[in-house]
Order: C-alpha cells, then structure tokens, then sequence
C-alpha cells in the first residue's frame, strides 16, 4: 500500500488542520482514552518537577491529556505539522507548556531534553522509521524515564481488521472526502493495516531498549484497533520517576 511521504503528510496534516478537531471530537471516546493513556504514565506528586514530552502533539488534545493526567508538570509539545500547531498555539495554554515545530527525527540535536517522561500520541505509524525515533527517545529519557504510546496497532485478527476496513470506508474516507482531506485519511486507513500489530510493536519496544513494556487495549469500538504501549527507559532509576514500575490495568 502506497502512504504519504514525510513531506506529503505534513502538508495534509497542515491542510487537515482546519477541521481536525471538529472530526476527532465525533470519534467516540477519541478524548476519553488520550486522558487514560496519559494517566498510565502515573507521574508521581501531579508531575511535580518533571519534564515531560508530548511527541506529535497535533492541535494539542494530547497536550490537554497530559495536564489533566500531570497538571504541575513542565510540558514541551513538539509536531511536524506547522498548520497542526498553529491551532494548538491558539488555545489556551499555562505557563508551563511550550510548542516547538519539530520533526521527531530532529529532536536528537534541536537541544531538548533530559525528558522524565515521553507521550507519543498517533505518532509512530507515521515516522519513516520508528527504530531511530525510539533510540533517540531513550538518548532523550532520563534511566527509567516513562513512555507512553497511544497509537492505532491492530491486534492481530481477522475481525479487527475487518472492522477497522469497514469504518474507514463507511465513516472516515467519506469525511475526509467532504472535507478535502482525502489523502490524508486514505493514509491513515492504509498506514494501520501496515502498522505493526500490538505484539510487534512490544517486541519492537524491547529491540530499542525499553523495558517493563506492556500494551493496554483502549475501550469502546476501538478495542483491538488502538492500544496503550507503556514502557521505561533501560532498568529504573532512583529518582522520583523510578516509582510504580507497573501501569494501572486497561
């Protein structure tokens, strides 16, 4: 299957930009589990004294997320989409949260970083490989640092496949036609029948040096379809973020 190229999916998703939020809120439960996966990452004392990355932030939902989840946490938010940043950059925003247009690949010299915790929403079935962007994150990650991965891996059978082909061509492709973005949603529908499954992309977590990894089906129609990937970098350390080495149950 032929998907966007990375110059290609960033001016779709700039393009996308204008009507993503008012399609992602008609996706049942779309807010309701980016909170759950962000409160998996269990940062202790509300995300006191932490850094924390929110990796293809989009217009800012995962952002959002990560407040409720860690509201006193410092929070760098990065994207390769210009047009998705300009609408996060128009909301509402405390202090301690910054916007920064980045490619996931660049962030190893963008001089970002130590991060106590990384949160990477719908991000890396769309980087051209998601091995260097895993070994970057663990150069970025403090020892034992958190990783968060909310991101459309299909189970593995025949029936979550077929649901996932019937709404994208029943619900998503029609949108994404009527809106213009038809490229962009063709991409999404065909970059998650390529994707890895939910076990290889944990097997792909512990290739790249994570561990106590552990993938959590998401609820409501999208079980099976999107999973919550949890992992730490390299064994647990001794500082605050070396607390509760097991994420809460699905």
């Amino acid at each position: 299957m032929t998907l966007l190229r990375d110059d290609d999916q960033e001016r779709a998703f700039d393009h996308a930009s204008r009507t993503y939020d008012r399609l992602t809120a008609l996706n049942p439960g779309y807010r309701t589990e980016l909170l759950r996966s962000a409160r998996r990452l269990r940062l202790p004392d509300d995300g006191e004294g932490l850094h924390v990355l929110d990796l293809g932030c989009g217009t800012g939902t995962s952002t959002r997320a990560l407040l409720r989840a860690a509201p006193r946490a410092r929070v760098t938010a990065v994207d390769a989409s210009s047009g998705m940043l300009q609408r996060a950059l128009a909301k509402p925003w405390p202090a301690q949260v910054r916007f920064r247009h980045l490619r996931a690949e660049d962030l190893a010299t963008a001089g970002e970083g130590p991060f106590d915790a990384v949160f990477a929403a719908y991000l890396f079935r769309n980087v051209t490989d998601p091995d260097k962007v895993l070994q970057i994150l663990r150069t970025l990650l403090r020892p034992g640092g958190r990783l968060a991965v909310h991101e459309y891996s299909l189970s593995g059978s025949r029936v979550d496949r077929a649901l996932w082909r019937a709404v994208c061509q029943g619900v998503i492709l029609p949108v994404g036609t009527l809106t213009g973005d038809g490229a962009l949603y063709r991409h999404l529908w065909r970059s998650v029948l390529t994707f890895d499954t939910a076990a290889a992309f944990s097997d792909r977590l512990t290739r790249n040096g994570f561990t106590d990894g552990r993938a959590v089906r998401v609820g409501g129609w999208q079980t099976g379809i999107v999973h919550t990937f949890l992992a730490r970098n390299g064994p647990a350390a001794n500082g605050r973020c070396g607390h509760a080495a097991h994420a809460e149950p699905a």
